[in-house]
């Protein structure tokens, strides 16, 4: 399994992509890193704090005898979380600035909680690795930014909070930087950015600080509100699953009307050019897209549109529309393998039967075979005779009940990725990222 990212790029595409910018972020450390701080230092001093809400954290902490305000409270908004002081699960948050718009998913950092922590990384642009300056770098923060990798998440930024317990020393700093260097020699991010702050006080949050002037960085904020993600996604390949077949039942005025609704995973979809169906393998040419504000010249991620075919082909939900001929076709099989992260207090076994929910398509999958478990911390592969029990991570061979047209994970998020499912709980009981043929 190569954890090598790869960005595929294309100019004007961006330029119309950063237009509508949305930047989720994965935020996750150990117990007492700071991380609801953090967060809650964010939304205020970006002014994200409704009136109520922040007289509400005023009134708590004067109650709880904090000496101060508390902004952890913005985010603990469980009572299990409020009364031990840890995150136990993935809270999102959302918030805006005059440059761009944000979603927070608040991951619990605890080992005992990987599946929330995989669940809130498997879709965000950037991990935000929170490290204890007096603590330097601890378990809890190695778990993170390596599920981070395993996921493709292409930015990663590590904060290194408390530098206000450690007098601002630079080299508290240095040392820390140096050392999650030399350990996450293995993993590849687009970029990695290390910001050392104090989200009790503020520095470098959202304001630069003056107690760091060794620090010529930008604040976090200003990272976020930057960093280019527009070129992360996948412009090459065309990948539309089918979610809805559109024919207008009651209106003779489109009764010929015939249009396939979904979300654009990858590519520049642009009218006149040919597309293949799969898993029917039929080829047709893109005739329009529609939406509700009127025809498009052209669709792209994380669009939802409706696709317009030259011919009356067979097409339902779960089908998957791509570029016929082009270089990096989706594969067609029955059969796959995969990196499962297992969510349940029931080990995967081989032989186990589940539902698989690959984008808008669901089959049947047996487990074939478990081949490894991963050491998240390292990313070693050890040898696997037990299956997977809760919040472990392996690789899996599935068998299926109909074909499947995906990407490698490593090539495509949206198109590599799926879910299994308890058929007789409804349960969703593993994640699973497509891997290569060479795992």
């Amino acid at each position: 399994m190569s954890l090598t990212y790869e960005s595929n790029g294309n100019s004007s595409a961006d330029q119309r992509i950063a237009e509508t910018e949305l930047l989720r972020f994965a935020t996750a450390g150990s117990v007492d890193d700071g991380k609801s701080t953090l967060i809650g230092r964010l939304l205020h001093d970006a002014k994200s704090i409704l009136a109520d809400q922040l007289a509400h954290v005023k009134e708590t902490s004067e109650r709880r005898g904090d000496g101060e305000l508390n902004l952890a409270l913005l985010t603990d908004g469980l009572r299990a979380e409020r009364e031990q002081g840890i995150t136990i699960d993935v809270a999102y948050r959302s918030f805006q600035t005059d440059k761009r718009r944000f979603i927070i998913a608040d991951c619990p950092g605890h080992e005992q909680y990987t599946r929330n922590m995989v669940t809130g990384a498997s879709t965000a642009d950037l991990a935000l690795v929170l490290v204890d300056a007096r603590n330097g770098l601890v378990r809890q923060s190695r778990r993170h930014a390596a599920i981070s990798a395993l996921l493709r998440t292409p930015h990663l930024v590590v904060a290194i909070n408390k530098m206000d317990l450690v007098d601002y020393d630079q080299a508290v700093y240095d040392a820390i930087v140096a050392d999650f260097k030399s350990w996450s020699n293995g993993l590849e991010f687009a970029e990695a950015r290390f910001i050392p702050i104090s989200a009790l006080k503020g520095d470098n949050v959202v304001e630069p600080s003056t107690n760091m002037d060794w620090y010529d960085g930008p604040t976090l904020l200003h990272h976020l509100e930057t960093v280019e993600i527009a070129g992360d996604r996948n412009l090459e390949d065309w990948r539309f699953p089918v979610q809805w077949v559109i024919r207008p039942q009651n209106d003779e005025r489109h009764h010929d009307y015939r249009g396939y609704a979904g979300q654009v995973a990858a590519g520049v979809l642009t009218p006149g050019e040919e597309v293949v169906v799969l898993p029917s393998g039929r080829t047709t040419k893109l005739a329009g897209i529609d939406t509700l504000d009127g025809p498009l010249p052209e669709a792209f991620p994380p669009q939802s549109v409706t696709l317009l075919l030259e011919d009356d082909l067979d097409v339902s939900r779960g089908d998957l529309i791509a570029r016929a001929g082009e270089a990096n076709p989706p594969t067609v099989a029955r059969e796959l393998e995969a990196i499962v992260c297992w969510m349940s207090d029931q080990p995967l076994r081989a032989g186990g039967r589940y539902a698989l929910k690959h984008t808008t398509r669901s089959v049947r999958a047996i487990v074939d075979a478990i081949d490894w478990h991963l050491d998240v911390e390292t990313l070693a592969r050890e040898d696997n005779d037990h299956g997977l029990e809760l919040n472990e991570i392996g690789h899996v061979r599935l068998r299926l009940s109909a074909p499947l047209a995906f990407d490698p994970y490593a090539r495509n998020r949206e198109t590599g990725s799926f879910i299994l499912i308890d058929e007789a709980t409804n349960d969703t009981v593993g994640a699973g990222l497509i891997a290569t043929p060479e795992g």
